[in-house]
């Protein structure tokens, strides 16, 4: 061999043999080096991942957590607030119940009051036409003059045909203007529209 390829030749072989060592050892001592520093590094978030049940834990598993706990949080404040809208429901529709409840009693105590006061008013006029009915047809034309047309026929109509009779004549005579025979016959005309009135409200 030639003296110049010798240092060639060893320089090659310590090339190679010097960092085979050094690997062998760096690879028998990988795996105890990550499971020390990983170890080291995040124990809590380790004993936090076991106490939830995972074993493994991310930042983004962390995030998914606390934002599942604010959406919880979000929708039990909203049905707190529904449940109150609700309550507040029911006690207005509970007030509502109660004040309907006071005016259909309001209006059957009306009811019954205008069924009394037109009783009563029936009976009034009723005494009335017979009062007149008394009287003497000039007489009953004097107060005749003083009621309006519908008191007017209200009386008259309670009264027989024959009374009716002789106090319209009593009316149209002594009337030159003709104002009285005039309101003689709108009184007449209205007697007969109530009377047919009544006449088919009976049953």
């Amino acid at each position: 061999m030639k003296p110049v390829t010798l240092p060639l030749v060893v320089s090659l072989i310590a090339l190679i043999a010097g960092p085979v060592p050094g690997l062998a050892w760096f690879w028998m001592r990988i795996e105890r080096i990550v499971a020390t520093s990983a170890a080291h590094a995040s124990p809590n978030v380790a004993a936090s991942a076991r106490s939830k049940g995972w074993d493994f834990w991310t930042v983004e598993i962390d995030n998914l957590s606390r934002e599942l706990k604010d959406e919880k949080a979000r929708v039990q404040k909203e049905e707190e607030g529904l449940d109150l809208r609700a309550a507040r429901l029911a006690a207005e529709r509970q007030e509502l119940e109660k004040l309907r409840t006071e005016l259909s009693t309001m209006h059957d105590e009306i009811s019954a009051k205008v069924i009394e006061i037109q009783a009563d008013e029936s009976k009034n006029l009723r005494m009335l036409a017979q009062t007149y009915s008394s009287l003497t047809p000039h007489a009953a034309v004097a107060i005749i003059h003083e009621l309006d047309d519908s008191t007017a026929v209200k009386i008259l109509s309670l009264m027989k045909p024959d009374v009716i009779g002789p106090i319209f004549e009593d009316m149209a005579q002594g009337d030159p203007s003709g104002s009285n025979a005039h309101r003689a016959a709108v009184l007449s005309e209205k007697i007969r529209l109530l009377k047919a009135q009544r006449t088919a409200q009976t049953p």
